[in-house]
């Protein structure tokens, strides 16, 4: 048998149709390069998922876009989100169960400027919780070794380090 005649000619096995071969390429490309219309498609898109904007219709307005060309884009435009650039830092805590303890520690988080991002807590076993917390620290109003320092002192934090980051 040959590639002619639908099987490949080494292994016996069927060539591929060329739209089934056909795979999609992406590309970082600064905003400023690209044309004003992916900028404005990925704003509409931030728009309503902030909230700032309820339907697509008020954020193609806000974005200065029409709805057809929202449509035409919205899912090849993905704005590129750099962790590296926003730090990023997943911490891990085990504190004693009690009253107020988890929200001492998300209190010294707020007051510290970073921006928590999620929080997942297990469920106290033996008076003891676990918790992990994702923070964005950019924004740090005191160095993270200051940050760490305060967490781990406060009453009822048995541990407190970092994840990853």
């Amino acid at each position: 048998m040959t590639a002619m005649d639908g099987l490949n000619a080494a292994g016996g096995r069927p060539v591929m149709e060329d739209a089934m071969a056909k795979t999609i390429k992406y590309y970082i490309v600064a905003a400023e390069a690209l044309p004003e219309i992916f900028v404005k498609v990925a704003e509409a898109k931030r728009l309503m998922q902030t909230g700032e904007a309820d339907t697509v219709g008020a954020a193609t307005k806000q974005a200065g876009i029409s709805r057809s060309a929202f449509y035409k884009y919205k899912d090849s435009v993905q704005p590129f989100n750099d962790m590296k650039a926003e730090h990023i830092i997943t911490f891990y805590a085990m504190l004693k169960d009690v009253a107020g303890g988890l929200s001492g520690v998300l209190a010294r988080f707020a007051a510290s400027g970073a921006n928590i991002l999620t929080i997942n807590q297990s469920i106290p076993t033996n008076g003891c919780a676990a918790v992990t917390i994702s923070a964005e620290t950019s924004g740090l109003s005191e160095s993270l070794e200051q940050l760490m320092g305060d967490v781990t002192a406060l009453e009822g934090v048995l541990k407190f380090e970092i994840l990853a980051g």
